[in-house]
């Protein structure tokens, strides 16, 4: 006997209170979903921050015609570059990468090279940048998530 009795409890109390919790509780998934969302790409920002810490600083000057060259601390306009791996490959210069004189293929692997460099270091500094909002974002999302949010049941007027 004592079997349906909690069959009979859980059908009348149980599965409503469930439904009734489901329909009315905030999105959690959602919530947790966006929050995730925003920490990787804080993460990312930090990253990006610790591994391009010295190009910080020129992020005014990299608008995608320019890149930052690491191993000098300078930025280079990418026409300027061009016309100087022209000028190696005109001369026959020494390649230390190659250990032969530079050719037309090495120059243009080192041109679509620093091309997407230049593309990177763009997106690195806007990434950089948009740190304090994401962060304010997370904030934001993490106090929504944290006060309980209920809506009061509509009477169907």
């Amino acid at each position: 006997m004592a079997p349906i009795f909690w069959r009979k409890v859980f059908l009348r109390i149980v599965v409503p209170a469930s439904l009734f919790a489901a329909c009315f509780a905030p999105p959690l998934r959602a919530q947790t979903a966006a929050i995730n969302d925003i920490k990787g790409k804080i993460f990312d920002a930090k990253m990006a921050q610790q591994t391009f810490a010295a190009g910080l600083k020129h992020c005014s000057e990299l608008n995608g015609t320019t890149f930052y060259m690491q191993q000098r601390d300078r930025v280079l306009n990418l026409e300027e570059y061009h016309r100087s791996l022209d000028n190696l490959v005109a001369n026959g210069a020494f390649n230390p990468e190659t250990k032969q004189p530079w050719n037309k293929h090495d120059a243009d692997v080192r041109w679509d090279l620093v091309k997407k460099e230049a593309a990177s270091d763009v997106t690195t500094c806007a990434l950089v940048k948009s740190l304090p909002d994401l962060q304010k974002k997370l904030d934001d999302l993490q106090r929504q998530a944290a006060t309980p949010q209920t809506t009061p049941p509509s009477d169907g007027k």
